[in-house]
């Protein structure tokens, strides 16, 4: 059998390869450098190495060449196993941008008296000697870098991939490290550590059907790649048995993903028990990420059978909604609130996804369904980085604060970090001049335009209870004074220049996309479609 030498297009993927070498040369920092020394060294590593990706991502974005008369912009690279696009490198944009903010957060110092939010030996039983004498030697755990540097790649891959089988690799290589990342809390080391065995196996499930759905595709089409997919779904009518099924269990891997009901059992226990910088930064990627990865498998491979999925989404849309809104109101912790507010955010997400690239009027130009889903992640991104990052801050004897009693009145005593905060929640309800706004209004347009009118009329509803219990945490801050419980109140801790630049650049995009979307917007327009 002849050998055929493979060929791979460095110059469309070097930022994913930048991701991966930094990740793997942080290892070696790990085993060679001194402790004393490794913190400094994997923070400036890795924000070095994410910001050279990003500017080769808007390198690659310059530079993306035409395909089939202009319909089209990108290259199917890698022995078409990935495909550098502009949907892609889009979302490759704003991941790495939420991953810079994850870094900042990762290598925040000051809010824990010198040392970072992370556990000092993760490998010590909570409670014992061993814990003590790490936690009073102020060892901390700077293998996080180059696991977040893991994840980051995984989660630029996942939209990109264009076959199921890299893409299953994708779901595998942004998860692991973040199994890791949320058992290695330095604060409440048996919740963090819950957290992370719950959502590891949840996860381990999620990806047996995923792997179970691949194989019954494979079944049905003889190939993984989506163009072949897509043919064959347009052609085959005889096995689709096959097809449905194996579309049903790619489902519950990708919704698990993004935390859409009746998968979202781990979200909140995980953004709750997880260190609050692994929350931020998981909250924004990986849901860009999954819904990056959706977006293709549904509109590239699946998009003649869109008949078929459609309805189930319907259904999951309605029902995340409802699910994130209404268990949202009963919580009283801020985490979990949070929580929940992600899962109600991805059931709208999921209303954009039903506009199946219908084109909608908003403003003075045209809309797709796939502009209105990534200017949506883009707005729902740095809200979300920046409200936990706040979340950081708020804090009482016992470390950080997340339970509604200890915010009681903090609008009084701290009232910048009150104000930030509510801004925050004012986006992620939807109030005019924020970003939330508009990204609503975008993904509601476009499921009109198709005909999605009951999960649009669900939508706006779940919007309007969403509004209730963000509202309530806004009274709670600064029209009640004291604890309701007569426990201790937590104050704003002041924080280092790294959580103050990741909240000040959340604030001023939440702020511009609300009252000038037009530049993003028309970045998701040059965008283009997904390349088949």
């Amino acid at each position: 059998m002849d050998f055929t030498k493979p060929t791979i297009e460095y110059a469309d993927i070097w930022p994913l390869l930048v991701v991966f070498g930094v990740a793997c040369l942080g290892v070696v920092v790990e085993a060679f450098v001194a402790r004393e020394r490794r913190f400094v060294v994997q923070a400036a590593l890795a924000g070095l190495g994410l910001a050279v990706a990003l500017g080769g991502t808007i390198w690659v974005a310059g530079n993306l060449h035409e395909h089939a008369g202009g319909a089209a912009r990108g290259a199917v690279d890698v022995e078409g196993t990935v495909v550098v696009d502009g949907p892609a490198v889009f979302l490759w944009g704003i991941i790495l941008v939420f991953a810079l903010g994850g870094v900042l957060l990762f290598a925040e110092r000051r809010l824990e008296g010198g040392v970072s939010a992370f556990a000092g030996q993760a490998a010590a039983l909570p409670g014992t000697e061993a814990e003590r004498q790490a936690s009073t030697r102020g060892l901390e755990h700077t293998e996080v870098f180059p696991l977040l540097m893991f994840a980051v790649g995984g989660m630029m891959l996942f939209p990109a991939a264009n076959d199921l089988l890299t893409m299953f690799v994708a779901l595998e290589v942004l998860s692991l490290p973040l199994y890791l990342l949320c058992g290695l809390a330095r604060r409440r080391r048996l919740l963090s550590q819950e957290a992370a065995l719950k959502y590891f196996l949840l996860g381990a499930f999620s990806s047996g059907f995923f792997l179970y759905g691949v194989a019954l595709v494979y079944g049905f089409a003889g190939s993984m790649e989506f163009a072949d997919i897509h043919e064959a779904v347009r052609n085959d009518l005889e096995n689709q048995t096959l097809l449905l099924i194996g579309i049903g269990m790619l489902s519950v891997g990708l919704l698990f993903k993004v935390g859409a009901a009746p998968f979202h059992s781990w979200t909140p226990d995980v953004y709750q028990g997880a260190p609050t910088p692994v929350t931020a930064f998981m909250a924004a990627g990986t849901k860009i990420a999954a819904f990056g990865a959706i977006l293709r498998l549904f509109y590239v491979a699946l998009g003649a059978e869109r008949w078929t999925w459609q309805p189930m989404l319907w259904v999951v849309a309605i029902l995340t909604m409802i699910v994130g809104a209404v268990l949202a109101v009963v919580q009283t912790d801020m985490k979990r609130m949070l929580a929940y507010s992600s899962v109600a955010h991805t059931g709208f997400l999921l209303t954009g996804v039903l506009g199946v690239q219908q084109v909608s009027e908003l403003a003075d130009g045209e809309l797709t369904s796939l502009q209105a889903v990534l200017f949506y992640l883009t707005t729902y991104g740095f809200a979300m980085v920046g409200a936990f990052a706040v979340v950081t801050l708020v804090r009482d004897s016992g470390g950080e604060a997340s339970a509604f009693s200890r915010w009681a009145g903090l609008g009084r005593r701290s009232p910048l970090v009150a104000a930030l905060f509510a801004f925050f929640l004012l986006s992620m309800a939807g109030i005019p001049l924020t970003a939330g706004f508009v990204g609503k209004w975008a993904v509601f347009t476009v499921a009109l335009s198709a005909g999605a009118w009951p999960v649009v009329v669900a939508a706006i509803a779940c919007s309007i209870i969403a509004v209730f219990f963000y509202v309530r945490v806004i009274v709670l801050m600064f029209f009640i004074d004291g604890s309701p419980d007569g426990g201790e109140v937590a104050v704003a801790t002041r924080p280092s220049v790294l959580t103050s630049a990741t909240i000040a650049v959340g604030v001023a995009a939440t702020l511009v996309l609300g009252i000038v979307p037009g530049p993003v917007l028309t970045l998701t327009e040059h965008a283009g479609q997904f390349l088949r």
